[in-house]
Parts: structure tokens; sequence; C-alpha cells
């Protein structure tokens, strides 16, 4: 029996949590079968950075590519998941005893669980040596289970330049709670939004 793709995106609800002070997730019918006499046809309105989502380097460096514009290669292929959870910080020192030689994509488990219409007060951050080292492991993908990978009041953002200084593109809020450590092949493709600083992912692994 071939091995099924597993869903590890957040659902998108109206009731799913939202950064502070930006556009809340919303879909409503615009127009009803009924209305139109053949379709039913949604609208919705988000954050780009709500739910399971990529951000472009834009979203943190006016200079940087937006998400149109990376290749979408970096979000398909081979990738592992890591157990790190309760560690509050994550750097060289904490996943330098795991063996990441070869690994191209790195999805971290940080929480045994995730409240998807919460939106946490507190997560755990990536330090600015992550970046180095996974380049050094010829890792350009990492991603996390929480929101963002520097903490959620941090203004200077440290972890999100240094991986990109070296090379690492981030994926955000993904659900790994039951997914166990292991090697997977991941799809996890933004939306080609031009000029955006981020997209929704619809993100799937399947066991290898």
């Amino acid at each position: 029996m071939n091995k099924q793709w597993i869903d590890i995106s957040q659902p998108f609800s109206n009731k799913i949590g939202t950064w502070p002070d930006d556009t809340p997730f919303q879909f409503e019918l615009a127009f009803s079968k009924d209305q139109t006499g053949s379709v039913n046809i949604g609208r919705f309105t988000t954050s780009v950075h709500t739910g399971t989502h990529a951000d472009a380097p834009f979203h943190f460096d006016n200079n940087a590519p937006t998400i149109d514009q990376l290749d979408v290669n970096i979000y398909i292929g081979r990738a592992k998941v890591v157990d790190v959870t309760g560690l509050q910080s994550i750097g060289r020192e904490e996943l330098q005893g795991f063996e990441l030689d070869g690994v191209e994509r790195l999805l971290l488990k940080t929480a045994k669980t995730v409240s998807i219409e919460q939106f946490p007060t507190e997560v755990p951050v990536l330090k600015e040596n992550i970046g180095a080292f996974l380049q050094e492991k010829g890792i350009f993908l990492i991603g996390v289970d929480h929101p963002s990978v520097d903490a959620l009041e941090d203004k200077e953002l440290p972890a999100h330049h240094a991986l990109y200084r070296h090379g690492v593109y981030i994926l955000e809020n993904l659900l790994l709670q039951d997914i166990s450590p292991g090697n997977y092949e991941l799809i996890a493709l933004p939306l080609k939004i031009q000029g955006a600083d981020g997209s929704p992912v619809r993100a799937v692994v399947r066991a290898i």
C-alpha cells in the first residue's frame, strides 16, 4: 500500500488565531447558487501571515525577493522532522546532536499541542547562530510549528535576518504534533502573489 500524504497545515476558519492588529481571516459566501442561478461564489480576506504560511525575505527586508520571485523547488522535496519539544530557544548547540547530513529541509516540532484558534503569547525562538549552522549542513528551508521564528514582540527579527543571510527560507505555523520524527517528502507551495511578503501554503508530508 502506498504511503499517504499527511496534511500539516492549519485549517482556515473565521475563528483562526491571527497576529494582534493584523487582518483576520474571514470567508463568506458572496453569492449563493440561488442568487446566481448556477453556482456558489465565496470570497475571503486574510493576512498572508495567518495560518500555515511561507515568509518571503521581503517581509523583513525591503530590498529582498517577494514571494512570487522565489524558486518553487525550495518548497518541494525531502525534509526531516526533528523533535525539540520543550526547548525555549533553538540554535547550533541544540541541533548539532541530530543527524542532519544530507538534509535540505528541516521541520522543527517544538510543541506537544497547538491551539489553532488561540494566538500564542509566547513561542520558542531560533537563535541567531542557527543560520550559519543550517548553511553549513546544506539546509535551505526551516519550518516551525508556531507563528514566528523570533520572539513575538521582537522588532529586530535577528533569526529572520540570520536565516536569510545564510540562504535559509522560512515556513511558519505548521501542524507537526501528530508527525513522528524522521524523513519525509514535503510539498508546501506558496501562492504566486506578485509583490507579496508571504503566502499561505497547503503543507503536506509523506514518510519515506
